[in-house]
């Protein structure tokens, strides 16, 4: 029950630090501190004993019957994909609320409930092998980041907070509606109405209906990606959230989208997913480039690292419906090493507005002399943004557009493009921030060690993923076989069909010649 533990102690840590905020508003933060430290070690506990012989099997699955009558079923379950996302998870949440100790200073006891619920959330999202229950962990976490943002954020927050709210909400409704469609279609054909994943593999439709559902799923998934055109809410919610908001968006919240497509929309939808592959790609190129160009017009610093992340995206989307081993590694890579870089960068961006009160980046200039602890860090995490080598960002974008090549050669070099990109708008961030004239002449105090301990770890992470990313291959592959596999059961079927017509067609021609 390791895994069901993992998300009671975050659900119940929350409601604890809610509490306790009413005496003191120290006793939150060790709280929610204490929390997410236990379940970061039993996380870890399992990866160090995961069986790495075992290559298609998952390392716990944990199932008991919840609504037996509706075919509803507590069915959480983890494997190397999904082991990786929870360390991710309770690392970045443990960064938040340390980056939040003293930049928050009112409501603490909710704001540390809202984190812990948000994290719960994504935890239930990364384990739930029951769509019913998918569902509930994946409009569990759209709450808590609302109010995160409304309350704490800054000038524009209730704005954001509707605007990421709306278009969240909506297409998980439509995701919602495609998982009711799939349980009664499975009953129907099969007299067993489930919402079990394991049970709605290889659901048999129509080819119509079934791109129809994945559709559906992709709403919900392309959203919080978030991919062009549907990115709208992404560069407002960053802007007005507090640093722990958009650390948690951008490091967690965007990888419940591509996880959602590795586990559900193709393993459900093999053959819709195969039909979609090529308008994903070039939605996944045009996000590369435009959210590059967005990124390198914005005058905010906050904005600008925000658009950096619908580019970055854009990899993962071409990644994912290349269909191969070597992009399926890039994207996973991606996913962490983009949590890690542009995470550091939110953080950053944070720490340079509590000192001067500005995002306005022509206000900037010359604060390496001011702050040259800072300036290295932000020089790090921009060469990560860029894809310098030794750093993970590269491994993931080389491996991506490596099984991008292999899968389609225009879009890999298209989407090379964007390479260039980020070293255009990565350098912009260093000339307007740190070099150039210090126009305004700001006096300001460098990180402290509690800042420099937040960094410092993001900087082993990102030099450890850039340096030594074989561990994350070794977990994550056995994961990713399970999707290539339902990708290339369609593709010898489809093979077996065609050799089949061609022998047809050729006994057809013999018969033919005989009379």
């Amino acid at each position: 029950m390791i895994l069901l533990y993992l998300i009671i102690i975050l659900l119940a840590g929350g409601i604890l630090a809610w509490i306790s905020g009413k005496w003191n508003s120290l006793f939150p933060r060790i709280i929610s501190i204490i929390v997410l430290s236990v379940d970061l070690l039993l996380t870890f506990s399992i990866y160090l004993n995961q069986e790495t012989g075992q290559q298609n099997s998952w390392l716990i699955d944990y199932k008991v019957a919840w609504i037996p009558s509706f075919g509803i079923s507590l069915h959480l379950a983890v494997d190397g994909l999904s082991l990786l996302m929870l360390m991710l998870s309770f690392f970045i949440g443990l960064i938040a609320v340390l980056i939040s100790w003293k930049e928050i200073d009112k409501n603490t006891g909710f704001f540390h409930f809202n984190i812990l619920w948000i994290i719960s959330g994504i935890t239930g999202v990364f384990l739930s092998l029951d769509l019913f229950l998918f569902y509930f962990f994946w409009e569990l976490m759209l709450v808590p980041m609302y109010f995160l943002i409304s309350i704490w954020g800054h000038e524009n927050r209730i704005y954001a907070s509707y605007k990421f709210f709306i278009y969240t909400q909506a297409s998980g409704l439509l995701m919602f509606i495609s998982i009711i469609t799939l349980f009664f279609v499975h009953g129907s054909n099969t007299g067993v109405y489930t919402f079990d994943y394991f049970g709605l593999l290889g659901t048999k439709m129509p080819e119509v209906l079934a791109y129809m559902l994945m559709l559906g799923f992709l709403a919900a998934f392309l959203v919080k990606l978030p991919i062009v055109p549907l990115h709208n809410w992404l560069p407002d919610a960053h802007t007005e959230a507090p640093t722990a908001g958009s650390l948690i968006l951008a490091g967690l919240l965007l990888k419940t989208g591509a996880y959602g497509l590795l586990r559900f929309a193709i393993p459900l939808f093999p053959e819709a997913s195969v039909q979609f592959a090529p308008i994903a790609m070039i939605l996944g190129v045009i996000g590369i480039l435009y959210g590059a160009k967005l990124a390198y017009a914005q005058t905010n610093l906050k904005r600008l690292v925000a658009y950096t992340s619908v580019s970055h995206m854009g990899f993962v989307i071409i990644g994912v419906y290349s269909f191969n081993s070597l992009a399926y590694q890039g994207v996973v890579m991606q996913m962490i090493a983009h949590a890690i870089s542009t995470g550091a960068l939110f953080i950053i961006v944070g720490q340079l507005y509590e000192r001067i009160h500005t995002q306005d980046i022509d206000k900037m200039g010359g604060l390496w002399k001011q702050v040259p602890v800072m300036g290295a860090m932000g020089l790090i995490f921009s060469m990560a943004s860029l894809g310098l080598p030794g750093l993970g960002n590269f491994i993931a974008e080389f491996l991506t557009l490596a099984g991008t090549y292999k899968a389609n050669i225009p879009i890999a070099c298209i989407a090379s493009v964007g390479l260039v990109a980020a070293t255009i708008y990565s350098l912009r961030i260093l000339q307007k921030v740190f070099f150039g004239k210090d126009n305004a002449g700001w006096k300001i105090h460098d990180l402290s060690i509690r800042e420099k301990l937040i960094t410092g770890s993001f900087v082993i992470v990102i030099f450890y993923l850039g340096l030594l990313p074989q561990a994350i291959f070794n977990t994550a592959q056995p994961a990713l076989n399970k999707t290539l596999n339902a990708i290339n059961n369609i593709k010898t079927t489809d093979s077996n069909l065609t050799k089949k017509e061609n022998y047809t067609k050729s006994l057809s021609l013999d018969m033919h010649r005989v009379k």
